[in-house]
C-alpha cells in the first residue's frame, strides 16, 4: 500500500488524487457515548477525515502510570473513525496547544527547576520517550499501511511560534519514525512561524491563514511544489472569563471555505465540534495580562458544545455536496435536551469543617514546610505533585499589618484570618491589609490554579500555587473526595463560602442532556455523580454548564458544588445553553 503521498501540487491516496476534507474533534472533550454520533455528523457534512490531538497530561497524570481507558481509549476512538469511513490525521504532540492546560504537557515536568519544555533538554526528552513508548504501540497498528485509518501524523505542533531549539523538531520526528510511524509526516504553523517550524522530510501544511490574501501568499510563495492545505481553518474562537462569547458569521466563514476549495486546496475545520473543557483542564493566555479560558469549548463551531447542528453545518453540507458531486448521508437526528427544573442544594459543609473531617477520616495530612511549596512539588500522587484545582496554605500570625504577595500567587488567592474573609490576591491585587487582633491567629490562603498558559514562550513559568515565601509554613492539598465525608448539615439561614453544597436530582425516565444554570452563585466548581463538569464564574460570559445525559442515572443523581464565596439555594436545569453576550470577530 502506498498510503497518503504528495506529488507536486496534489495529495495522492493509493496513487489516486485525493483531497482532505477534514474536521477536528477531540475525544477527551466529548463523552465517549457521543463519539460515533459526532463522527456520523462529520460524514453527513461531507467530510472524509477526522483530526484529533492526543493529551499527554491526561494519559500520564501520574508519572509512569498510563491511562488509555474509558474516555481516554484512543484505540477505540480511532477504530470507531475507521468503522464510520473517516480517515484520521493524528496530532500526538507531545505539545498540542489546543487551549488545554499547559498545551497538554504534564504539570509534573515542572518539578524540575531547570526544565526546558519543548527542547532537547534531557529531562524533557526522557519523559517524552517514556510516553511515546506507551503511546506508539497503540497508534502504529492503526496506520493506513497496517489497515487502519491514520493517513498522516503531525510532528509536534506550531513549533515555529516557539522555536527555542533548532534540534528539537528533528528529535520529535525521529522519536516517531523509530517507533514505527510510516505514514506521511506533517507540520503545522501560523504565518509568523512559517520559517521556523519545518522539519526535513515532513510536509509543511499551513494553518490559520484566515484572510484569503494570506492563503494566496502562502500557497504561492511557500508551497509552490506542494499540496495546498489549511491545517486549521478556524470556524470560531474560544472564550476567556470576563470577556464576550466570540462568534464568526456563518456566511462569511462558508464563503471563505468555498474560496479555499476553489483553489483546489485541502482543508481541516478547527473545530468541527469543540466539546467541553471538563474538570480543571482549560488553558489560558498571557500576553499583556493573564486570561483563563472558560469551561465551554463550544468555539462557535460547526456543531454546538452538545453536538447540535448550527447554520454553519447546513451551509457547509451544501457546499461539500456540490464539490463531491454526489448525495451525502442524511444527518442523524438530534437528541432532545431536558429541562429538569429547580434543584435544591439542601446540605452544606464549610471548607474549614471539611478539612477537619478529612483529617480525621483519611490518611491525608497537611504538608508542613518552612517555605511555601508550589502545587507541582507537593509530595502527593506518587511524588507527581498536585496538577490542578486548589491548595490551602495556612500559617500562624500575631497582630495585623500588610500582606504582600510580591506577585507570587498563581493565579488567585482568597485570604482569611481564621475564618474571616479579608480579600483576594491575584495578578492585579498584590497587597492586602490584615486586621489587628489579640493573640495568635491563623492566616489562610486558598490558592486556585485557574489554568496554565497553553501557548507562547512562557510555558516554563507555569508553576501554580504559592511560589515564594510570604509567611506560610503549612499547605492543605485540595484534592480529596467529599462524597463520603461526615459533617454535612442542613444549609443555614446565613452562610458564606468557601463551602460545599450537596443536592439531588431525581430523574424519572431515560436521562437526557441538560444545562445547569448557576444564577445567584459566584464562583466555583460543579460535580455530578463524581464527574467534574468544570468551573463557573459570575463574571461570565458562560452562564450554563453542559451536563451530558450519559453521566446521569435514572433515579437519584448527586450534585456537589464547591462555592468560593456567595451561594444560591438552588440551581436550574435548563434545556438551552447560554454562553454569554456575543461579539462577532473576523
Amino acid at each position: 500500500t502506498l498510503g497518503l503521498q504528495t506529488e507536486r501540487s496534489q495529495f495522492l491516496l493509493e496513487g489516486m488524487p485525493f483531497r482532505i476534507f477534514g474536521g477536528s474533534m477531540h475525544y477527551f472533550r466529548v463523552p465517549r457515548e457521543y463519539w460515533e454520533d459526532r463522527m456520523l455528523k462529520m460524514k453527513a457534512c461531507g467530510l472524509n477525515t477526522l483530526t484529533t490531538y492526543v493529551p499527554w497530561n491526561l494519559h500520564e497524570q501520574t508519572r509512569g502510570k498510563f491511562d488509555f481507558s474509558e474516555n481516554l481509549d484512543l484505540e477505540a476512538f480511532l477504530s470507531l473513525a475507521a468503522k464510520n469511513g473517516l480517515w484520521v490525521i493524528l496530532r500526538p504532540g507531545p505539545y498540542i496547544c489546543s487551549e488545554w492546560d499547559l498545551g497538554g504537557l504534564p504539570s509534573w515536568l515542572l518539578q524540575d527547576p531547570e526544565m526546558q519544555l519543548r527542547t532537547t533538554y534531557k529531562g524533557f526528552t526522557e519523559a517524552v520517550d517514556a510516553y511515546f513508548d506507551h503511546l506508539m504501540p497503540i497508534v502504529v497498528p492503526l496506520q493506513y499501511k497496517r489497515g487502519g485509518p491514520i493517513i498522516a501524523v503531525q510532528v509536534e505542533n506550531e513549533y515555529g511560534s516557539y522555536a527555542k531549539d533548532p534540534n528539537y523538531m528533528a528529535y520529535v520526528k525521529m522519536a516517531l519514525l523509530s517507533r514505527g510511524i510510516v505514514e506521511l509526516l506533517m507540520t503545522s504553523d501560523n504565518k509568523n512561524g512559517l520559517s521556523f517550524g519545518l522539519v526535513e522530510g515532513g510536509e509543511c501544511l499551513r494553518e490559520k491563514q484566515t484572510p484569503l490574501v494570506h492563503f494566496n501568499s502562502v500557497f504561492v510563495l511557500v508551497q509552490r511544489d506542494q499540496p495546498k492545505m489549511v491545517m486549521e481553518y478556524w470556524t470560531g474562537w474560544f472564550d476567556n472569563w470576563g470577556g464576550p462569547h466570540y462568534v464568526f458569521d456563518a456566511d462569511e466563514m462558508v464563503n471563505t471555505v468555498a474560496s479555499i476549495l476553489k483553489l483546489g486546496a485541502s482543508i481541516n475545520l478547527y473545530m468541527f465540534h469543540g466539546g467541553t473543557n471538563f474538570g480543571f483542564m482549560n488553558g489560558a493566555l498571557k500576553t499583556d495580562e493573564y486570561k483563563s479560558d472558560v469551561t465551554s469549548y463550544d468555539y462557535d463551531a460547526v456543531l454546538t458544545e452538545a453536538g447540535d447542528y448550527t447554520s454553519k453545518f447546513f451551509k457547509l453540507r451544501q457546499l461539500f455536496s456540490t464539490i463531491i458531486g454526489q448525495p451525502l448521508p442524511l444527518p442523524p437526528m438530534i437528541e432532545s435536551k431536558a429541562s429538569y427544573g429547580a434543584i435544591l442544594l439542601h446540605q452544606y459543609i464549610s471548607l474549614w469543617d471539611s478539612t477537619s473531617a478529612i483529617q480525621l477520616l483519611s490518611p491525608l495530612q497537611p504538608i508542613k514546610s518552612e517555605f511555601p511549596v508550589n502545587m507541582e512539588n507537593l509530595q502527593l500522587n506518587d511524588s507527581s505533585g498536585q496538577s490542578y484545582g486548589y491548595v490551602l496554605y495556612e500559617t500562624v500570625i500575631f497582630g495585623g499589618g500588610h500582606l504582600h504577595s510580591r506577585d507570587h500567587v498563581r493565579d488567585r488567592a482568597q485570604v482569611f484570618v481564621n475564618t474571616m474573609y479579608v480579600g483576594e490576591l491575584d495578578y492585579n491585587t498584590v497587597e492586602l491589609s490584615l486586621p489587628e487582633g489579640q493573640g495568635f491567629r491563623q492566616l489562610r490562603l486558598l490558592v486556585e490554579n485557574r489554568g496554565r498558559v497553553n501557548y507562547g514562550l512562557a510555558l516554563n513559568e507555569q508553576r501554580k500555587g504559592e511560589l515564594c515565601s510570604l509567611l506560610l509554613d503549612c499547605a492543605w492539598p485540595f484534592s480529596y473526595s467529599l462524597r463520603h465525608t461526615a459533617g454535612w448539615s442542613a444549609v443555614p439561614d446565613y452562610f458564606v463560602g468557601p463551602a460545599f453544597f450537596r443536592g439531588r436530582l431525581w430523574i424519572e425516565h431515560q436521562p437526557q442532556d441538560t444545562f445547569l444554570k448557576l444564577q445567584g452563585w459566584e464562583k466555583g466548581v460543579v460535580f455530578v455523580n463524581g464527574h467534574n463538569l468544570g468551573r463557573y464564574w459570575k463574571i461570565g460570559p458562560q452562564e450554563t454548564l453542559y451536563l451530558p445525559g450519559p453521566w446521569l442515572w435514572k433515579g437519584s443523581n448527586e450534585i456537589i458544588i464547591f462555592e468560593e464565596r456567595t451561594a444560591g439555594r438552588i440551581i436550574q436545569s435548563v434545556d438551552i445553553p447560554y454562553l454569554g453576550r456575543t461579539q462577532y470577530v473576523d
